[in-house]
């Protein structure tokens, strides 16, 4: 493969001389690459971020509310499936395949959400959006392997979390004007020309990147067992509602499938954080179940221990953003730190969040602890995950870097929903009268505390055995693909 993307070089996507110049991620050779992929993850996490404000009206309007949940789920079950077929596109097509793709399937999701009136069209739609995102979301690190110097990409990482900043701050609020004053259905059909806009400032950087010379992609039959996955991670997410027998028979099923559909997805040694690519695959998964599994619980715990507003219950989470957006651009500028410290930083960080977070349910105290802590957990967020992106691509062949990237963002789906699901079981406890919403926080923090400290402790895994995958015949032997 050509010089894009490797340490020393600073050719540009479609020029190439050579220069000793240091690289920007707005110099003339990446500023189409780098304006492109931010308009793509800003589009993409604003509807992340609004479309829970627009769901409530809208399952009212379709007549929905009984199954107010399966938007949600059909997205997160999809997005699976997404990420594993983003994988193979990039490995076997290019990233330009999977990009057009990965956009024309989400753009097809958010026109059929937004003129969907029926439920279960609605339902379908969401599945769409989410095998969209889900090709998007690898097609991202594949072109950024492929398109950036190796000394760009703790910046172009920074830049991606800084995309989310915008949206986390006014998604929810336009969401919320939208569907007050004109309709829901805005949420979804105002993205279309935006996210097309990203595509074609993108498109002719992306269609200079070389295609695959050799695919050592594994076979499709990954889609099977991502669908597989997939669904065992919607099981459980059902089940953790339940406190019923039934509940107790979903949970078996879900797991089984979900062990059965991740095992071919994810290079051997994943569960045992084995050094090198499965300690950063299965870092992701710790990372973001620690951090996400109280991101759940939060606004809930401040609503129903202490009476806030929706909005005010909603301020800690911005707190977190902008604490993940300032570590990020922190770590961002400073390329030369350390990634595995950063990443054991990032977790303990996370981990001090946590504790601080269970004065929340301290009744006299009042929730205004959350408004600090969170902030704290978010710095953390900002030091571990553009650090764990960086190892990802330093340790994935150009040939891999598609499945690497796609196994990358299932851990992050898995262990999200594996942790909001414990989150989910203790809720529905508190609910039933099992013991109290407070009982419930306090357990959450435990179990995701110590989450967060196992990360802590094996995350000088994922500094070792750098070259990991620099052979594809290496990496044929750490795939255990059918």
């Amino acid at each position: 493969m050509s010089g894009i993307g490797k340490p020393g070089g600073a050719r540009g996507v479609g020029h190439g001389v050579e220069t000793d110049q240091q690289p920007a991620l707005f110099d003339r050779a990446h500023r189409l690459s780098t304006a492109g992929l931010l308009m793509l993850v800003t589009f993409v996490a604003f509807e992340a971020m609004a479309v829970a404000t627009a769901m409530p009206t809208a399952v009212r309007e379709l007549d929905g509310l009984a199954w107010y949940a399966w938007p949600f789920s059909a997205y997160l079950v999809s997005s699976v499936f997404g990420m594993v077929l983003g994988g193979d596109l990039g490995d076997r097509r290019g990233s330009r395949v999977a990009l057009l793709t990965g956009v024309g399937i989400f753009a097809a999701g958010l026109l059929a959400g937004g003129i969907a009136t029926e439920m279960s069209v609605f339902i379908a739609a969401r599945a769409l959006q989410g095998i969209g995102g889900g090709i998007i979301s690898v097609s991202l690190y594949v072109v950024a392997g492929q398109a950036f110097d190796a000394r760009l990409r703790p910046r172009l990482f920074g830049a991606f979390a800084a995309a989310w900043v915008l949206p986390a701050l006014l998604g929810p609020v336009v969401a919320g004007l939208l569907t007050t004053h004109l309709t829901w259905r805005l949420v979804f059909l105002a993205l279309l020309p935006l996210i097309l806009l990203g595509l074609g400032l993108v498109l002719p950087a992306v269609r200079a990147l070389p295609l695959p010379a050799t695919s050592t992609a594994p076979p499709t039959t990954r889609r099977w067992w991502a669908l597989l996955a997939g669904l065992g991670i919607g099981l459980l997410q059902y089940a953790g509602q339940r406190l019923d027998l039934l509940a107790v028979g979903l949970a078996v099923a879900g797991l089984i499938a979900l062990v059965l559909g991740l095992r071919p997805l994810m290079p051997r040694g994943t569960v045992g954080m084995r050094p090198g690519l499965p300690a950063v695959i299965a870092g992701r998964g710790l990372l973001a179940g620690a951090f996400f599994g109280m991101d759940v619980l939060l606004p809930l715990a401040l609503t129903e221990l202490h009476g806030y507003s929706a909005a005010a219950a909603g301020v800690p989470l911005t707190a977190g953003a902008l604490g993940w957006a300032t570590a990020s651009q922190l770590q961002g500028r400073n390329p030369r730190w350390s990634r595995v410290a950063l990443l054991r930083a990032g977790f303990l960080l996370v981990a001090v969040g946590l504790v601080a977070t269970v004065l929340v349910a301290v009744p006299g105290l009042g929730g205004w602890p959350a408004y600090l802590s969170w902030a704290v957990a978010g710095l953390g967020m900002g030091l571990g995950m553009p650090s764990l992106s960086v190892l990802l691509l330093d340790r994935s062949s150009d040939e891999s870097r598609g499945a690497d990237s796609a196994s990358f963002q299932i851990a992050d789906v898995t262990g999200s929903a594996v942790c909001i699901g414990v989150v989910g079981v203790l809720v529905a406890a508190a609910a039933a009268g099992t013991f109290s919403l407070s009982v419930a926080v306090l357990a959450g923090v435990v179990l995701l505390t110590a989450v967060a400290l196992t990360g802590a402790v094996l995350a000088p895994r994922a500094g070792a055995d750098r070259a990991v995958t620099a052979d594809p015949a290496v990496r044929a032997t750490t795939l255990s693909a059918s």
